[in-house]
């Protein structure tokens, strides 16, 4: 048996634009200047109080990345509510995890920094909550690229790490992967550079969803 563990956001779905715009909000709320949306891109995959204290400078989480998490997380569903900020999977991802999911030796698990909450959202609209056999978030470990998210998920399996692939698109997915002695899989359609995921640990880089099908097939040989 195998495990592939996907993050989510840039990776299933893009949130990007939704993220900004709360992130962007937030930091308005609190008389800030709005970060620029390639400083956001930067810290998704983050857990939250973690990116927003990074998107402030500062490498602690203080009283103010605090109270601009409780803020996001109270602004974030109705900004989702809004046109054109829905996460919408990206292009070929619905026919994928399909194919994956129809595998017998495969098991397919999602880890991301999303809370349990935005992960069931996601997992609900998009049915992807009969496929995803073990999960992490936010709320369960520490932020990645701390590797419990993956040991996690595996022991939960009972399916060893080596035998374990993680699919993301940010850096700390591929170092999260690494950490926890798991392959690492960097698609190019997300939110970091294909040289920063090589650089971060990447064994392959997926430049569309079928490429991913194709590489669990080697994988499987």
């Amino acid at each position: 048996m195998k495990l592939a563990l996907f993050d989510c956001d840039g990776t299933l779905v893009d949130s990007g634009g939704l993220i900004h715009e709360v992130m962007a909000r937030t930091f308005e709320a609190f008389d800030l200047e709005r970060p620029a949306i390639s400083a956001t891109k930067g810290i998704i995959g983050l857990t939250l109080d973690i990116a927003i204290a990074r998107l402030l400078g500062r490498d602690h989480v203080d009283d103010q990345a605090l109270a601009m998490t409780a803020h996001y997380k109270a602004i974030f569903s109705g900004v989702r509510g809004e046109a054109g900020f829905q996460e919408l999977l990206f292009p070929g991802i619905a026919q994928m995890m399909q194919a994956l999911s129809g595998r017998d030796e495969l098991l397919i698990g999602a880890v991301t920094g999303k809370s349990r909450r935005g992960l069931t959202h996601i997992a609900e609209t998009h049915g992807f909550d009969r496929m995803f056999f073990v999960s992490r978030t936010a709320d369960d470990c520490p932020s990645k690229p701390h590797p419990a998210m993956v040991t996690e998920c595996c022991s939960e399996a009972g399916i060893d790490p080596s035998d374990t692939v993680v699919i993301g698109d940010a850096i700390y997915d591929m170092q999260m992967a690494k950490a926890a002695g798991a392959a690492a899989i960097g698609v190019a359609w997300g939110y970091a550079s294909v040289p920063d995921l090589v650089e971060a640990g990447a064994d392959y880089i997926a430049r569309t969803p079928t490429d991913i099908i194709e590489w669990m097939e080697h994988y499987h040989a």
